[in-house]
């Protein structure tokens, strides 16, 4: 169980690989894919859904601008091939899978796409390849799903092909952060398939940090936002500790952040989406629920992440009660339905489950978002975004998501207002969730 001896090392070593495949071409993969494209590769883009492709072709998908730029630089010079066909990645070097591990409705790890994409991997391999995961799954998937199959079919991994797994740390919509400015951790299934890995993912990031083995690094991923999972659900318990004593719980954060040591500084929110943090610990604490280990820390954070969006759902019923409106003649206005500012993603939104909370008890729900046009709920009924929302039409509006670059003055206008993000000092009376 000890560490390797150098951890840290620079992605120095020139890739020897000059076709990658890329199997899925979503927030992790296709970021993945122009950023091999710009060192000079030629990538086969892999993804099971045509429409994904045909959007991928327009240049009409939700990137940061300079990867929308790297995007059309690629189409010039044709080095990003797109096909729904995975036989297409056995004329590739190496394979990278970066496909979608989410959660069911029962917060049950779904592991649908990482098996069918690494089994599709796994019938298409050839000797001479690289394999690397990327999708943050529970310990052991790398081994479970591709090296033990590959063995099974007569590749020796170390030698015949290379394995390895490294978890992606793209954050979307994140403009100042450079996917290539932060270290990639990399663990290989023996000490050449992490130095074959290494050339691979040489161009994606400055900085390689080797681990032991492929379930060291699934592990550090499940670590990193099972941490943030528990901060995020702490910064909302203590914003309630503030709250009762009447202080902004901004303002406390804000004052704690200003240790320059044994502080990070996490804030009240709406709740938690998005792809990772919400998710990834059910992939760290299913596989747990039948063995010795005890995760009370964890089981408990989860709890309350998955119960943050019924709490500023009550909340607002509570202030609709306490201005004497009945559910069912309520009219409520959602603001921001993405899961956070800067992004056109729903997925997981906790904006999204306070509408559905409010629907269930017969609020008149509506929501405005100018990066978000239309949202279909679990019970398959779709709301669209309001394009110009009147003050005096809501009884209450909610803000959960407020977006960078968005003119929000006619908030002001608003008569009871209830604010989310715990930064907006809008409406006429408004309230912190």
């Amino acid at each position: 169980m000890n560490p390797p001896d150098s951890a840290l090392a620079p992605a120095v070593i020139a890739t020897s690989h000059p076709v990658v495949a890329v199997v899925g071409l979503g927030y992790v993969g296709l970021p993945t894919s122009l950023a091999l494209n710009s060192a000079g590769l030629t990538v086969i883009g892999i993804d099971v859904s045509q429409r994904r492709l045909d959007a991928i072709a327009a240049a009409d998908v939700d990137l940061l601008e300079r990867d929308l730029v790297r995007l059309r630089a690629s189409q010039r010079v044709d080095r990003l091939r797109l096909s729904v066909d995975p036989a297409a990645m056995a004329e590739a070097d190496a394979v990278i899978i970066a496909v979608p591990t989410p959660v069911d409705e029962q917060m049950r790890p779904d592991l649908r796409a990482v098996e069918s994409a690494c089994a599709a991997t796994v019938e298409h391999a050839r000797a001479g390849q690289t394999i690397i995961l990327t999708s943050t799954t529970y310990v052991g998937t790398t081994r479970e799903l591709l090296i033990e199959p590959l063995e099974r079919r007569g590749l020796v991994v170390g030698e015949d092909v290379h394995v390895a797994f490294a978890p992606e740390r793209i954050l979307p919509g994140e403009a100042s952060v450079e996917q290539t400015e932060t270290p990639r951790v990399l663990g290989g299934a023996t000490p050449a398939c992490t130095r074959a890995a290494a050339r691979v993912l040489a161009p994606t990031a400055k900085q390689l940090h080797l681990v032991s083995s492929t379930e060291a690094a699934e592990l550090t991923k499940l670590h990193e936002n099972t941490f943030r999972a528990v901060n995020l659900a702490f910064a909302n318990e203590m914003a309630a500790v503030a709250m009762h004593h009447g202080i902004h719980p901004v303002e406390i954060v804000e004052a704690a952040g200003t240790k320059p040591y044994g502080y990070l500084a996490h804030f009240p929110s709406a709740g938690i989406g998005g792809h990772c943090i919400p998710v990834d610990p059910y992939y760290l604490l299913q596989p747990l629920a039948d063995s010795p280990v005890d995760v009370p820390i964890a089981t408990t954070a989860m709890h309350e992440v998955a119960a943050r969006p019924g709490r500023v759902a009550a909340r607002a019923l509570d202030l609709l009660e306490s201005d004497g409106v009945i559910p069912d003649q309520a009219r409520v206005l959602v603001v921001g339905m993405a899961y956070k500012p800067g992004v056109a993603d729903a997925r997981e939104s906790p904006a999204e489950q306070i509408a559905e909370h409010l629907l269930s008890v017969g609020v008149h729900v509506s929501y405005h978002d100018p990066l978000v046009e239309r949202i279909t709920l679990r019970d398959g009924k779709e709301l669209t975004s309001e394009p110009a929302p009147h003050p005096a039409a809501y009884d209450l509006v909610v803000l959960a998501t407020v977006h960078p670059g968005i003119d929000y003055a006619w908030l002001d206008d608003c008569e009871l207002v209830l604010d989310a993000t715990y930064r907006q000092p809008v409406g006429r009376r408004s309230h912190l969730a």
